[in-house]
């Protein structure tokens, strides 16, 4: 009888250790390093919700901070099984390395870049009324004014560093003419400013300056892209007027680098679904995003041509952040 006891306890405690080694792992959570609310909040509940019928339940969490450092360097960090993901940008993957001194991730080691989501264009604006004053319409009109009149018009932007003072130095530095550059805490102030004629110009988010550029009181010159948007097919890419200018916000997917390649490839065909699907498409067209189909190789490519292109513009422009 003793025995037998024995036997199934030795049993019992078998099965419990194979059921522990076979359960699933976590869930997979979508970390996204800025507060609830933006683009990369929404378009990952997007993904979310589209790839959980591939991979199951998929949670969302924000984890703002340092600029989107606090989030990224918690997925960095995290053991391969504990199924999170990023929602990293460019600030994260191509910006903030090369601002701070101090940083606590590499960017290209730390990570293994799943998708690719999107790339959405700046758009540089004017006050509608200043614009007409100068006799400013075109971004070439703009580059005239500039050389003619140095220093003489100033430029708002989200803060130091931000793609719009990016945008702002690499413009200056193409065109050889001289700007002072007047810092706000986030891009909202910078319009408002802009509006009310504290500063001549700014490199905005498109989705942000529409409603006051489809209003009248901004004047589109250019986007940043290579081409043009098409939510305003008018308005030409700067680069038509000042080559080399090209200068985009992106966001994708990262998995730690411990994540083996086959679940990075699974990760990454979900999510594709998930944003080509009939759905997704048109949720992100709602947003103004067209989602793009860029995985793996390809999107890893992609984030060290961003990596070094912003490091080289960093480095001209000398900007530092303590």
């Amino acid at each position: 009888m003793l025995r037998r006891r024995y036997l199934s306890g030795v049993v019992l405690l078998c099965m419990a250790a194979v059921a522990q080694a076979q359960s699933p792992a976590a869930p997979l959570t979508i970390v996204v390093p800025y507060p609830a609310g933006g683009p990369l909040d929404t378009s990952a509940r997007i993904v979310a919700e589209g790839a959980s019928a591939q991979l199951g339940p998929i949670a969302v969490e924000n984890k703002p901070g340092a600029g989107g450092g606090t989030g990224a360097d918690l997925v960095a960090k995290s053991p391969a099984a504990a199924n999170r993901v990023l929602m990293g940008a460019v600030a994260t993957h191509a910006v903030n390395p090369w601002l701070y001194k101090a940083f606590p991730y590499d960017p290209l080691k730390d990570f293994k870049p799943l998708h690719l989501v999107a790339r959405t264009p700046n758009v540089l604006v004017m006050n509608a009324e200043q614009a007409r004053a100068l006799n400013i319409a075109t971004t070439s009109d703009l580059v005239q004014f500039l050389k003619k009149h140095p220093d003489q018009l100033r430029y708002g932007s989200g803060g130091n560093g931000s793609i719009g003072h990016i945008s702002a130095e690499m413009f200056k530095s193409l065109t050889n003419t001289r700007m002072a550059h007047q810092p706000f805490q986030g891009s909202s102030p910078a319009l408002k400013a802009l509006q009310a004629g504290d500063v001549a110009l700014v490199f905005d988010n498109l989705a942000s300056s529409l409603p006051l550029i489809q209003a009248g009181k901004l004047k589109a010159l250019g986007v940043t892209s290579l081409g043009r948007d098409e939510a305003l097919p008018n308005v030409p890419s700067i680069n038509d007027a000042v080559q080399g200018f090209n200068v985009v916000t992106w966001f994708g997917l990262f998995a730690p680098a411990a994540l083996p390649d086959a679940e990075a490839r699974r990760y990454a065909t979900a999510f594709s679904a998930a944003m080509q699907s009939p759905a997704g498409k048109e949720k992100f067209k709602k947003m103004g995003i067209v989602p793009e189909d860029m995985v793996l190789d390809d999107f890893a490519r992609f984030v060290r041509s961003e990596h070094s292109k912003y490091g080289f513009l960093i480095k001209a422009a000398k900007i530092k952040i303590e």
